[in-house]
């Protein structure tokens, strides 16, 4: 079931467009997970070897790049987002609700 789920995780993540961010949770919940956000931050762990699971657009509820640890340095997650021209500041999205993509809205 992991497996199936981590999938089903990478394929939300792929739909995340340039220059947006998601949440562990819009994730969890757009799956029918909604306790499972925990879950789907092991499956973004997991997912630095896959070159077309576009992690960095990941973060927590709040904005937070909690997840940048996993990256090949703690700098690259931002590094990527910069790119994107998404603005991060002391590990946190600026302008997080307008940028916010919910997979429960956008893909329906």
């Amino acid at each position: 079931m992991k497996e199936s789920f981590f999938k089903d995780v990478y394929e939300v993540v792929k739909l995340v467009p340039h220059g947006r961010v998601t949440s562990y949770g819009a994730i969890a919940n757009y799956l029918g997970a909604k306790s499972s956000a925990r879950m789907v931050g092991w499956a973004m762990n997991s997912s630095h070897n896959i070159p077309d699971v576009p992690a960095h657009r990941v973060v927590n509820r709040n904005g937070m790049l909690t997840g940048k640890h996993h990256f090949e340095t703690p700098d690259r997650m931002e590094e990527l987002l910069n790119r994107e021209g998404v603005l991060v500041k002391s590990d946190k999205v600026q302008n997080f609700k307008e940028i916010f993509w919910d997979p429960s809205l956008e893909l329906i």
